[in-house]
């Protein structure tokens, strides 16, 4: 077995065994939560200043003791020997249960005055009875940490003095607001004095909810960088704290904040969820009817973040991912994680306080920003993009969707759009002049492109300006993959020809494939391969020439949520980023692959709109080959009927094949003569029944 000797200010996850390498000391106290550990470190250094120093204190945070020997190290080098120990366990008994036994076995032993408390704000009959202290001291220290905050604290070391018998001054818990607003050096303010603060005091109004924890501990420099950042991008912000979404004082505060401030967007930081599997989505956000955008403060270490292609831990996926998507939350990225903190000497414990990360801060405000100016920006100013895929990338495949005819759907789409008040100009009449003007225009396929027409052009001066914005990194392995943007396919002459048309301030795109003259099938999942400076080329206009206020996916699935990088919680080098940039982005989305979904909401923050899957039927067959299955068919009957049709029937199939194409496939020459073909025609009808169910003709 490994045993690790830890570093002042380590973060590590528990998995593997430590040893804190701590003193015994007179106090100890163990907990879960960062917060409690910074906020009982600053209140004892208080004390010491004060002259009420002489107690020695000992923290250690309880997911740094998840393996049994941590553990065993720790009772037997601390915990056994102390005088008073406090256990802060959230979760309840079971989330900490050798931990929980070896703590209350060696008190009992040892003669140790032990508190065992929950967490949360729920009293916990089975965590406190492990407790040997009597159960109004029990309740009464479970009381300070759940009031919180420095005064709290500093009460709380106070009492435990007198618990060990030392002649201590204590009062009881002070009640803090479980909510409430926050401004930045403000003492309590409401609405009026934090719109006050605001550069105008009629921007948009962005709240941004975060847990009462942090102002108990005063670590709150996400929530400051937040605010900042947004003011900067002109919007208000409105800082709430909560103890939680389901605690019924927040819900209320956050309820009333929204009535008395209709906001743009909302942020929210908390973790878990309001609503239930199965349910409509609930909660203080629902009346508001804007989207919620999760902001994660991840609770692990920035390097494990920036160096791995996770994105983010176990933990923070669960907490601040797979639960909010319940709420329908949109997943923009981690502002913030632990840092390597100090090392408090006095209480031999790592202060660890999340660090904000400037450029995720500032990818969220703009987030912000885009949402809040789609939502702000009237119908008929507003411009949007509806993307169809088109994989694989050959012409037969454009705008499919899995479960949803893309092209019906989109001119659908358009139409409602108009109804809405958006400025569109030649409107397709339906789905086949929609794919008319599509299949006629610049598309994936390379060969023929100088006989295509329509279609925008990217000038390469643009594009150059929108490739010097990028990161260092992602531009050298772009440009290490397929050369410089000049020798481009899909360049002409100065200036890229892209899959894009244009109805006023709509437009109807091809998505690009991710690369060219290699097996797309191959390529359209590759973690590695990085996309072209078409592909670039295509989000570049429409970010910068267009100036989309919001672009739509139609129909599963396109290819932008499957790039390069992070799996979540991205960084400015993930390609999704660099590609789509902050853009809110809805995506309609067959119901029955959630799994694909969450990638495009966890990598892209896609609002995806869920569709049913279409009831099943017989695609058939059109045009010739409709008419090719009937003279088949009436071939075959005639071979055992009337024979003497036979002849008559070969040449029309023949012909037909002609007609379709068909016959280079099969082998049927044109110049054959009569004779000859009629010799093969047995086989050669079976072969066009197999290219048939091959090209997928006939489909149930």
């Amino acid at each position: 077995m490994h045993l690790l000797a830890t570093r002042s200010g380590a973060v590590d996850d528990g998995t593997e065994a430590v040893d804190l390498g701590q003193t015994p000391g007179d106090l100890v106290v163990l907990s879960a939560a960062d917060t409690d550990l910074a906020a009982l470190a600053a209140a004892h250094a208080r004390r010491a200043m004060g002259g009420n120093g002489g107690t020695s204190l000992r923290l250690a945070n309880i997911m740094r003791l998840q393996h049994h020997l941590s553990v065993d190290l720790l009772v037997e080098a601390v915990l056994g020997r102390a005088k008073l120990a406090v256990v802060r366990l959230i979760g309840g008994a079971a989330y900490w249960p050798y931990g929980i036994e070896q703590v209350a076995a060696a008190a009992r032993e040892h003669g140790v005055a032990l508190a065992c408390v929950p967490g949360d704000d729920a009293p916990d009959a089975d965590l406190m009875g492990r407790s040997t202290l009597p159960a109004d001291a029990v309740h009464r220290i479970w009381r300070y940490f759940q009031e919180g905050g420095p005064e709290n604290a500093g009460q709380l070391l106070a009492y435990l003095d007198a618990l060990i018998g030392r002649s201590a001054d204590w009062r009881e818990p002070a009640p803090i607001p479980r909510a409430g607003l926050y401004w930045p050096g403000a003492d309590r303010p409401d609405l009026a004095a934090i719109r006050a603060r605001w550069p105008n005091p009629d921007i948009p109004a962005a709240p941004l909810v975060f847990y009462r924890a942090l102002v108990q501990a005063g670590q709150l420099a996400p929530v400051d960088a937040l605010v900042d950042a947004l003011a900067a991008r002109g919007l208000g912000a409105v800082p709430i704290y909560v103890q939680s979404l389901k605690d019924p004082i927040s819900a209320a505060l956050i309820a009333d904040t929204l009535a008395a401030r209709q906001p743009a967007v909302i942020l929210n930081a908390t973790s878990f969820a309001v609503s239930q599997p199965g349910r409509a989505i609930d909660g203080p956000f629902a009346a508001a009817d804007r989207p919620v955008l999760q902001v994660v403060f991840s609770g692990g270490g920035k390097a494990a973040w920036a160096d791995g292609t996770r994105g983010l831990g176990p933990r923070d996926i669960a907490m601040h991912v797979a639960l909010p998507e319940l709420d329908g939350r949109l997943l923009t990225r981690a502002v913030s994680f632990k840092g390597d903190g100090r090392f408090d000497t006095a209480t031999e414990c790592p202060i660890v306080a999340p660090e904000p990360v400037p450029d995720r801060v500032g990818y969220v405000a703009d987030l912000a920003a885009a949402w809040a100016r789609l939502a702000m920006t009237p119908p008929a100013e507003r411009r949007v993009a509806l993307v169809l895929a088109n994989y694989p990338t050959r012409d037969g495949r454009l705008g499919n969707g899995v479960g949803l005819d893309t092209p019906a759907a989109t001119v659908a789409i358009l139409r409602a759009l108009r109804d809405a008040g958006y400025a569109l100009t030649a409107l397709p009449e339906d789905a086949d002049a929609l794919m008319t003007r599509l299949s006629t225009g610049p598309k994936n396929r390379l060969e023929g492109r100088s006989d295509r027409i329509g279609g925008e052009e990217l000038p390469l001066g643009d594009y150059a300006g929108f490739l010097t914005g990028l990161p260092e990194a992602t531009k050298a392995m772009v440009s290490g993959r397929w050369g410089p943007p000049e020798i481009d396919p899909h360049v002409t002459g100065d200036r890229f020809r892209l899959a894009i048309h244009r109805l006023g301030n709509v437009a109807v795109a091809i998505q690009p494939a991710r690369g060219y003259h290699i097996d797309p099938k191959a390529s359209y999942h590759d973690p590695d391969l990085p996309p072209p400076h078409g592909y670039l080329a295509f989000h570049a206009w429409l970010r910068r020439s267009f100036d989309a206020h919001a672009i739509i996916f139609v129909g599963k699935h396109g290819n932008l949520e499957w790039l390069p990088g992070k799996a979540l919680a991205l960084s400015e080098t993930c390609f999704p980023e660099v590609a789509l940039g902050p853009l809110p982005v809805l995506y309609p989305f067959i119901v029955n692959d959630p799994g694909e979904g969450s990638q495009a909401k966890r990598r892209i923050a896609a609002a995806v709109i869920d569709h049913l899957t279409p009831p099943l039927t017989r695609a058939e067959l059109h045009g010739p080959l409709q008419e090719l299955e009937v003279l088949v068919d009436e071939y075959f009957q005639a071979m055992g009927v009337d024979p003497r049709r036979l002849p008559v029937l070969a040449e029309r199939i023949l012909d037909a094949a002609r007609r379709t194409g068909l016959d280079k496939d099969v082998g049927i020459a044109a110049d054959e003569a009569e004779t000859v073909a009629l010799g093969k025609l047995d086989n050669h009808l079976c072969e066009l029944k197999e290219l048939q169910i091959r090209d997928g003709l006939h489909v149930f």
